[in-house]
Formats: C-alpha cells, structure tokens, sequence
C-alpha cells in the first residue's frame, strides 16, 4: 500500500471513530485490510501532524488540527513576536524582517495562518517577503500581522 493511500485511510478512520491510541489505529487498518505496523503508524501520525482532542465517548482521541489564523497555536505567535523586528508594506509585497536566521520561521507562521490573500512567500535568511493579491488586500494581511505583534 503505498503510504498517501494509507495517510488518507488514517484521516476517514480518524474521522468516523474515536481512536485514542497508536495500537487502535493499526489495529483498525489492518481490520480493514491495510497491513500495519504501530511504527508505521507512529511515522504517519507525525507527517499528518494528527493531535490529541477531547473526544466524546473517551477520554481523548487522534484528530487534524485546523489551522487559521484564528488558531494558531500559542507557542507559533511567540515564536513570530520574538523573532520578527518590522514588518512593512510596499504595493501587494509585505516585507518582514526578523533576527538573523528566523525568517523560515516567520513564514511557517504566515503559511499556517492560510490567508487567502496571499499568493506566496520567500524567505531568506533576515527577511520574509509576501506576496499578495493586490495593494489592498497587503494592507489587510498587514494589519493582521501587525496584530500578532502586540
């Protein structure tokens, strides 16, 4: 089986069931005819980025993070409000400089925060250049941006 067709399999079962652990997922691929192994199972729970809810009927359960702006986790909005030192738009560009070293991470914020505005992102090493749909809709991610910062 190869590993997109199993990762889509976990997200359906995670999805119709309340799994809690490791061990009751590759049990319930391998229930439905997918062949597995808990280490397996470990690799993709990782690359899905699954996290632990509270579920119903136990007392957690594997689920996808849904990530927009509005939740961000915690942790992220420190990371950009420690490393980012301005940022500034110009036309549709947002520039945002950062400490030495911390612009990936600064995208990695902007990139989980899906703005639909945002056509792309390049980061160097000190700078994050985005790149939106119009001057308008910069001044929109500007401003939310700025938001983080406070």
């Amino acid at each position: 089986m190869l590993k997109k067709e199993r990762q889509k399999i976990i997200l359906n079962l995670i999805s119709e069931n309340e799994i809690e652990t490791q061990e009751e997922l590759a049990q319930k691929l391998n229930d439905a005819g997918y062949f597995t192994t808990q280490s397996t199972v470990s690799r993709d729970i990782k690359e899905l980025n699954l996290i632990k809810v509270s579920g119903k009927t136990k007392k957690i359960k594997y689920a996808k993070p849904i990530e927009t702006h509005e939740n961000v986790s915690f942790n992220l909005i420190n990371l950009f409000k420690s490393v980012v030192t301005s940022v500034t738009a110009v036309n549709n560009l947002i520039v945002v400089k950062t400490i030495t070293g911390n612009a990936q991470s600064a995208g990695n914020v902007v990139d989980k925060m899906y703005f639909n505005q945002v056509i792309g992102s390049v980061a160097g090493d000190d700078t994050l250049l985005v790149i939106t749909k119009s001057n308008s809709e910069a001044k929109t991610v500007l401003k939310k941006l700025k938001e983080l910062l406070v």
